[in-house]
């Protein structure tokens, strides 16, 4: 028997991409964000949510993709890994689905201009949509989590 996920559905790029539900805390509306100098240029700064200063992170940038301007739309998508919460600016977030573990399969070498390593892999959901799954552990690698949680300190 094949293990049941429950994912959140969010655009990038006129992609749908994936996150297991489990690692997302919340999903805010664009808010201000305190740029931080010396950082990632994808680290668009943190913000202060209910108290917590959270980093940022353009996923656009992120992934190499082209910038957009952030509209009604836009979300951040806060995220719990390693031990520190990140916001990932997504274009939005549309539902949460559930899935079979098994739909998910290996990523081809570049997806929607997206590397591979960032992938955990590419779910097939119906015969006209694919669901690209992140693979959390590669998009916020070690070394960029220790810049991350200096930014924090």
């Amino acid at each position: 028997m094949a293990e049941e996920i429950k994912v959140v559905v969010f655009k990038l790029a006129h992609e749908e991409y994936g996150i297991e539900v489990e690692k997302v805390k919340t999903i805010e509306r664009m808010m201000p964000i305190t740029r931080v100098p010396k950082t990632f240029t994808f680290i668009k700064g943190v913000v202060n949510l209910r108290g917590v200063v959270v980093p940022v992170m353009d996923l656009r940038g992120r992934f190499g993709l082209p910038e957009a301007e952030y509209d009604d739309q836009t979300r951040i998508i806060i995220v719990n890994s390693h031990e520190m919460e990140v916001g990932f600016i997504v274009d939005g977030a549309s539902d949460v689905i559930d899935m079979n573990a098994e739909q998910i399969e290996a990523p081809p070498e570049v997806v929607g201009g997206v590397k591979a390593k960032y992938l955990r892999g590419v779910a097939k959901i119906n015969d006209q949509r694919l669901l690209i799954m992140l693979n959390l552990a590669e998009v916020l690698n070690r070394d960029e989590i220790i810049k991350l949680e200096e930014l924090e300190a």
